[in-house]
């Protein structure tokens, strides 16, 4: 369409080996001024174009340019008043005059293309040139296309020849190709920077959720790929929809994408449009009033007046926008106010621009006049009215964005220009270190210089250009007011700037915005809230990652910041709080002595001490009586003594289990029952010796249970227990132990017996002796009663016994405290049993049946 549309409009050939020949002039609006060096410009003078039917005559009907734009134009006066500037300035390009050729594009692709290579290739019908047709372009320059898509096709083609192009509007990011685009050059930061500013703007706010129009070209189209792209590589949030906004009428496809932003839930849109595309959807947006929207504008649309209408208003009121620098240009208005149509008459161009200019602003017509217009009451121009008299937003120069650009991109040249005319021959930096001249001047060696341009305004502002030929990229941030009069504000709250630092890009002045909600507040756009610490994230199906469920973090495991992908464990000593957002220390869990279990424990183990050290008191006031003696007081004395110790070491299992405890506890209970059993063993034995001594011959048992081999006895029996447990505490000593298998949320603190083997010998030990004990006890449980402790060791080993067996498997089956607790239940049951069998009887006929303790009453002589 493109390549058909312009080579037909405007194709070159060469007729002659030593000139060049146009085969047909376009008649274009133009501006021109001679000069030494032309320069060419490219704006939006009109914003539509119509093209008539094609037909098959000899001449191609020309397209004729409708909607005049006073901002456009005011663009090309401003080139203009830069060149006009340049040369009543004797420091810059002195001895040489600037000229100008300025075209309109009027929007239109293959107008605009054709008034770039006019540009290129001049107006005249015939020049000489050298024989392969090369030489000096009648411009060195070109200022413009306003369009990223008109300055795609240009710059494609006009790149071939390194002319150089410097752009004040076309923002596509793909312009920055080095490659493709080698001689481009722009003033405004390419769309991948307004794209990061937007970004910025969105994570400010906390927007993860927005929609996203673009315009069906180029300036659209790599607008949403760079946002898309950005997006996902920065996780500052998902496009809820990305709707493509056609070119033309089109108002079903329009409708459809008002109807898809109508039924979403993000309220932030995204727009990078041109005017012409604003106007239609909001047309549309009025008529399905669609509202509570937070509308974000390219630079395209952010200043664009046309929108500023009561019925378009009441939507975009709050718009937050991207828009170029801005600045104020000295002179500049003084400039406009001396256009008159008969400025140039005596120019061999007609400036039709400045005719239409005029027509548009004093509603005349010059000669000659369209039929009817007199009739209809029409005016005509006569080049004398006065702009002073009249107001029109041309000559508003108070804020200028476009236009400043433009003063810099004129700027740019003559600086480059300037360097090149100032090369001392020998020291350039061409071939032979030559020099450019006017005369054989080469496109490609101002794109040399306009690299390396580096200066500042008058106001202040370095310009200079990067490795791809863009300008230090910066925006402002605008808000759009609507005033209670029904005029509309457009005011700066903040700015967005690249520093080479990684300081903080985006300003911004919270407190001047206004927001176009009940609220007064920033609206929230989120697909999904945000999930509190505690939670994590997990990804919706099929949908953007910005739409999660937040699913609790699980026991033990936390998430102590907003937003958390994933849960992490807490340290192995400490456990997650209730609301799983922080690890607190995990309860430990031992048997202590300010529990309840533990304080019962530790009273019965007192009680027992106590209870055995008043038995102990009175066995030792009464230890002369017969009850006494005839019980083999030495051991009864020993065997008190070792309960007594019985019933202290259960209290080593009790409180925080610690290495000295852990390795004392099994030994101290181990020794200390083996003492008592031994005791006992040997009181059975010397029951069985003293009755077996009794019959005729027996006299020899006595000799081997004197009081000597009785204390070698117990003391024996006691050493190969004592013996066991040092070999079990040096080959594999019980430790403490952090045990978190029980519960996930407690510490419980254990003694490891470390050795099973050892342990088992030791219990082994205590049970053999237990058990031999009581048989010798039940053998000699039916000899007369005199002198007969056997049924009374009977009973309580039997109770021993029994207590010891169940103590094993609840030991087993006991988790934690609770098999310390089984453990020194059993001591305690187990002591108790011996004490009360063994001495309760005898302590009850001391205290309360003191006649039955007589040596008569005990050698069965009868009772009181």
């Amino acid at each position: 369409m493109f390549f058909s549309s312009s080579s037909s409009l405007c194709s070159l050939s060469s007729s002659l080996p030593s000139s060049c020949k146009l085969r047909r002039r376009f008649h274009l609006n133009a501006i021109h001024k001679p000069g030494d060096v032309i320069l060419g410009g490219l704006f939006e003078v009109h914003y539509t174009s119509v093209f008539p039917e094609r037909t098959f005559t000899s001449e191609p009907q020309e397209p004729s340019c409708q909607g005049f734009d006073p901002p456009g134009f005011r663009h090309a006066m401003t080139m203009a008043f830069a060149i006009d500037e340049i040369n009543k300035n004797s420091n810059l390009l002195p001895n040489v005059t600037l000229g100008y050729s300025l075209y309109d594009n009027c929007a239109t692709l293959a107008i605009g293309f054709c008034a770039a290579l006019s540009l290129a290739s001049g107006q005249e019908d015939q020049f000489l040139l050298q024989e392969n047709c090369l030489g000096t372009p009648p411009v060195l320059g070109i200022v413009g296309d306003p369009f990223s898509t008109f300055t795609i096709a240009i710059s494609n083609v006009l790149g071939l020849f390194k002319l150089p192009i410097v752009s004040y509007f076309a923002t596509c990011s793909c312009l920055s190709d080095r490659r493709r685009f080698p001689s481009f050059f722009r003033m405004i930061p390419s769309d991948a920077f307004q794209v990061r500013a937007m970004i910025q703007i969105l994570k400010h706010f906390g927007w993860t959720w927005a929609g996203l129009l673009v315009s069906d070209d180029d300036y659209g189209l790599h607008a949403a790929q760079s946002l898309q792209s950005d997006l996902a590589q920065s996780g500052g949030g998902c496009l809820a929809y990305s709707e493509i906004l056609p070119w033309g009428d089109n108002p079903a496809e329009v409708k459809r994408i008002v109807e898809v932003m109508k039924k979403s839930t993000a309220r932030v849109v995204i727009v990078f449009a041109h005017q012409i595309h604003m106007i239609q959807l909001m047309e549309e947006v009025v008529r399905q009033n669609v509202t509570d929207l937070q509308w974000i504008a390219s630079e395209a649309w952010t200043l664009v007046d046309g929108l500023h209408t009561p019925s378009f208003m009441p939507y975009l009121r709050g718009t937050l926008g991207m828009a170029i620098r801005r600045g104020k240009i000295p002179g500049l208005q003084d400039f406009l106010l001396r256009i008159n149509p008969d400025l140039n008459q005596n120019n061999s161009y007609e400036n039709s621009m400045v005719k239409q200019f005029w027509e548009y602003i004093f509603q005349c017509r010059f000669a000659p006049l369209p039929a009817g217009w007199v009739e209809a009451g029409g005016a005509l121009c006569t080049g004398q009215e006065d702009l002073k008299n009249v107001e029109t937003e041309m000559l508003d120069v108070s804020n200028l964005g476009p236009e400043y650009n433009i003063y810099k991109a004129v700027y740019a040249l003559a600086y480059a220009l300037d360097d090149m005319l100032r090369c001392v021959p020998g020291r350039g930096p061409f071939s032979g270190h030559s020099c450019a001249t006017l005369q054989t001047l080469q496109p490609w060696q101002l794109v040399y210089y306009l690299e390396k341009v580096n200066f500042t305004t008058p106001f202040g502002e370095l310009v200079s250009f990067d490795e791809n030929g863009d300008a230090l990229p910066i925006y402002d941030i605008m808000n759009w007011l609507w005033l209670p009069d029904g005029r509309t504000k457009v005011q700066s709250v903040g700015v967005v700037k690249k520093l080479a630092s990684k300081g903080k890009e985006l300003t911004l002045d919270e407190d001047k915005i206004f927001w176009n909600f009940e609220s007064k507040k920033p609206p929230r756009s989120v697909c999904s809230e945000s999930c509190p610490p505690g939670t994590r994230m997990a990804r919706k199906r099929r949908m953007p990652v910005c739409c999660f469920d937040c699913i609790p973090c699980s026991e033990g495991k936390i998430s102590n910041e907003t937003d958390s992908m994933e849960c992490t464990n807490c340290p192995e000593d400490f456990w997650s709080s209730p609301r799983r957002d922080h690890c607190v220390p995990k309860k430990t869990e031992f048997l202590s002595y300010h529990e309840p279990l533990g304080v019962c424990l530790t009273t019965a183990s007192l009680l027992g001490t106590f209870i055995c050290a008043v038995v102990l008191g009175i066995f030792t006031y009464h230890r002369r009586t017969p009850m006494v003696r005839a019980n083999n007081s030495e051991l009864s004395f020993l065997l008190l003594v070792s309960l007594k110790l019985c019933f202290l070491c259960s209290l080593l299992f009790i409180g925080r289990p610690r290495l000295w405890t852990c390795q004392l506890r099994h030994a101290a209970f181990g020794i200390s029952f083996v003492l008592c059993v031994s005791c006992i063993l040997v009181k059975t034995m010397v029951v069985l010796a003293v009755f077996k001594a009794s019959k005729p011959g027996g006299g020899a048992y006595l000799k081997w249970f004197g009081a000597v081999q009785q204390r070698g006895t117990v003391l024996l029996l006691t050493c190969i227990q004592a013996a066991i447990c040092t070999a079990w505490l040096v080959s594999s000593s019980p430790v403490p132990h952090k045990n978190t298998q029980y519960h996930n949320d407690k510490i419980v603190y254990e003694c490891l017996v470390g050795s099973t083997v050892g342990f088992g010998v030791l219990l082994g030990y205590i049970g053999l002796l237990a058990i031999l004990s009581f048989l010798l006890a039940f053998l000699a449980r039916n000899l007369p009663d005199n002198f007969n402790e056997a049924k009374l060791i009977t009973f309580s080993m039997l109770i021993f016994c029994a207590v010891w067996v169940a103590f094993v498997p609840a030991y087993v089956n006991s988790p934690g405290k609770y098999a310390d607790a089984v453990e020194v239940f059993a001591i305690l049951a187990s002591s108790f049993g011996l004490l009360v069998a063994l001495f309760g009887p005898k302590c009850y006929i001391i205290l309360l049946r003191p006649e039955r303790n007589t040596k008569k009453a005990i050698m069965g002589g009868g009772t009181a």
